[in-house]
């Protein structure tokens, strides 16, 4: 990208034109998504390791059961994979905060705002999880309620 100042414009307009042409020229890639945990993410940061995203909202049963297992999983095995949870339902961050006070989510969950740029089409059905292997390989989805067993075959963990 070609970054330049244009010549001529008033001092509000170049005030803000620097600030946008310092915003545009970071050094600092794009974020791909932003998680309630650590903030921007991108996708090549998480290169080298299994990424597991599980695709859930708060009227599917199965998925409020299998939360349980994915918070186990996460404490066993998040020092290996790396667990995000998605709300089907595009929840505000405000109310994705109260989803996971309410349903004790111990993984992190993906933002709404910014909308994220995910590697995969949202599911058509729920439960549902994407396994994206250290190659970038997205694998999925695996439909229905998953195991910590059920995880660790998708993630070569056996």
């Amino acid at each position: 990208m070609v970054c330049r100042l244009l010549k001529g414009a008033g001092q509000l307009a170049g005030v803000a034109l620097l600030a946008l042409t310092l915003t545009a020229c970071s050094n600092e890639p794009e974020a791909d998504f932003h998680s309630d945990q650590h903030g921007p993410e991108q996708w090549q940061q998480l290169q080298g390791r299994y990424v597991v995203v599980n695709y859930f909202a708060e009227w599917c049963a199965p998925c409020l059961r299998e939360l349980p297992e994915l918070n186990e999983f996460h404490h066993l095995y998040g020092d290996q994979v790396s667990l995000y949870g998605v709300s089907f339902d595009g929840l505000d961050n405000v109310e994705l905060a109260a989803l996971r006070e309410q349903y004790s989510i111990e993984f992190p969950l993906i933002q709404n705002q910014p909308l994220p740029n995910l590697p995969f089409a949202t599911p058509n059905a729920l439960p549902a999880t994407y396994i994206v292997t250290p190659a970038g390989e997205v694998k999925g989805p695996l439909l229905g309620e998953q195991t910590i067993q059920s995880l660790k075959n998708a993630t070569d963990l056996n």
